[in-house]
């Protein structure tokens, strides 16, 4: 089970920008664990939404529980994977 939920809308806005966004609920832990996997998730937004993601649509990743204690290289290679699904 991946460490995030990616949720991807078209905007339907005729405009071709990525836009991203990051929830993370109490359930998965304090305020510091909370803004680390939110910190963790806008470096890979950085990297790879930014080549990878659908033009013109809206990004949503939201975290899991056990997402923060992942390998990055990990959550890398998922996130990857779930784009090209969303590409398709």
């Amino acid at each position: 089970m991946p460490g995030f939920i990616l949720l991807v809308r078209d905007r339907r806005d005729g405009s071709d920008a990525k836009r991203v966004g990051f929830t993370v609920t109490r359930r998965i832990g304090g305020a510091v664990v909370r803004n680390r996997m939110k910190r963790r998730f806008r470096a890979l937004a950085r990297e790879l939404v930014a080549a990878e993601g659908v033009p013109g649509a809206d990004h949503v990743l939201i975290g899991r529980a056990g997402g923060v204690e992942r390998d990055f290289g990990l959550l890398r290679s998922e996130l990857a994977k779930a784009l090209g699904k969303a590409t398709r």
